[in-house]
């Protein structure tokens, strides 16, 4: 009864408040009144409303759309850059869903890092976009505990105040700080690793990324996504990743990091310590910008997980398909041994990544439209952020966003443009068997999509 006391006696003297003030200000404006001439207390005219002049405006619903014609007629030259190398591709009028322009667009291609296009979608269909992973500590018996993976790439071993590669990655010290806290001694540091099944290296993958910082053996349990250096952008990978984690919590818990060892199967035993990775939603734009073959491959099983598959390569490939054939996008022709793209072994139509970015920018499926601001901006961000900056590209700059991709010898761009007449443009472009100046030559063909009219 004491609080609703004072919140009634705090209502009176406000209210007393306000009721003298109510005087003061009525006397003071009768003074004011009867001093003044009637044109002085005049009310004058209210200025002129102000408007808005947003520097981004919305694309015009009237803009005409290319016509095949007119677009195949000013594509000729770009295509014929034997640089493309064995080249296929669709675009698409975002509004109509109607196919512009279309080049062996059902051939099955090396899609390299635009495979992450399909990742990240089938992540915002069936995952909740503040989803987080949880890295959890057990205890087992006395003196022993256990490091239990739970998916998270982004746990860093930094110290507090110092940078992550990741944002708002989870860290070590405040597992070990809930370790302390709840009392247990701790002598050995053990690893769980059980989330996560089958090999830890896809098919089509070479080992020597690892040391090249493409990739790590994908464990359930990793320091800053395997960086061995974690700010470093050119670091390496661990070929350790898990042993690396739990060597880690062993030294801030003041355990001899050489006793860590990886359980052969789940631990059983009582939680006494966890951590939260960032949210989806953020995970997928740090994945797309910096492409990610890591975190892709994590986001990969997080939808496995959620859909009741094996936290593997072969079980986060086929949830991700299963994801967008729910979603009716064509993936008939599609194979995946990864969720990266960086296996050679992949093969994607450029009509299955258009009608992805076509999904992302209709009205069907509005899960899926978080996926066009993940996409890096030409001229201006992530791995499009040096791209379209030279003559030839620069009119794109601003205009065009889309994921990239690229291995030896081949190079992938699919996403969306603006045209100088102000329609949308969604495309996906596949270049395979590229000569020494294939990037150069795709970014060309992808720029003409601005600058041109195409209505002839």
């Amino acid at each position: 009864m004491r609080p609703t006391r004072w919140r009634r006696s705090t209502y009176v003297v406000v209210g007393a408040m306000v009721a003298v003030l109510v005087v003061v200000v009525v006397a003071a404006a009768a003074l004011l009144v009867g001093r003044q001439t009637s044109d002085a207390v005049a009310v004058k005219p209210a200025p002129a409303p102000a408007t808005a002049d947003p520097g981004v405006v919305p694309v015009p619903d009237t803009a005409d759309a290319p016509t095949p014609a007119g677009l195949a007629a000013v594509l000729r030259p770009v295509l014929a850059d034997p640089n493309l190398g064995l080249f296929t591709g669709r675009i698409t009028d975002a509004m109509t869903g109607d196919e512009l322009w279309a080049q062996g667009a059902h051939v099955p291609m090396q899609p390299a890092s635009t495979n992450k296009l399909l990742t990240t979608a089938a992540a915002l269909l069936t995952l909740d976009r503040d989803a987080r992973l949880t890295t959890r500590v057990v205890s087992t018996s006395p003196g022993v505990v256990v490091l239990v993976g739970g998916g998270d790439p982004t746990l860093s071993a930094a110290p507090r105040g110092v940078d992550t590669w990741y944002r708002d990655a989870a860290r070590i010290v405040d597992l070990a700080d809930q370790v302390r806290r709840s009392g247990v001694s701790v002598r050995t540091v053990q690893v769980d690793v059980s989330a996560y099944s089958g090999p830890t290296m896809a098919p089509g993958w070479d080992p020597l990324d690892i040391d090249g910082g493409d990739i790590a053996p994908m464990e359930a349990v990793m320091l800053d996504g395997g960086r061995t250096q974690p700010v470093t952008v050119e670091s390496r990978r661990s070929r350790t990743p898990a042993l690396d984690a739990g060597r880690a919590l062993a030294v801030a818990l003041g355990a001899d990091p050489a006793t860590v060892t990886v359980l052969p199967s789940a631990a059983r035993g009582k939680e006494i310590a966890s951590v939260q990775s960032p949210p989806l939603i953020q995970r997928l734009r740090d994945m797309m910008n910096a492409s990610d073959n890591v975190m892709a491959e994590s986001t990969g099983r997080e939808v496995a997980a959620e859909t009741g598959r094996p936290q593997s390569f072969a079980g986060a490939a086929g949830a991700v398909l299963g994801a967008l054939d729910d979603a009716g996008i064509d993936t008939g022709a599609a194979r995946l041994l990864d969720s990266s793209g960086l296996s050679v072994d992949d093969r994607l139509t450029a009509e299955t990544l258009d009608e992805v970015v076509g999904a992302a920018v209709g009205d069907d499926h509005p899960r899926l439209r978080p996926l066009v601001d993940l996409l890096p901006i030409a001229g201006g961000s992530g791995t499009l952020s040096n791209r379209y900056l030279d003559a030839a590209g620069r009119g794109a700059a601003g205009y065009l966003r889309a994921k990239t991709g690229s291995l030896t010898a081949t190079n992938s761009l699919a996403g969306i443009v603006t045209d100088s007449s102000g329609r949308v443009l969604t495309f996906a472009l596949l270049s395979n068997q590229a000569g020494p100046s294939g990037r150069t030559a795709l970014d060309a063909f992808a720029a003409t999509l601005r600058t041109c009219g195409c209505r002839t």
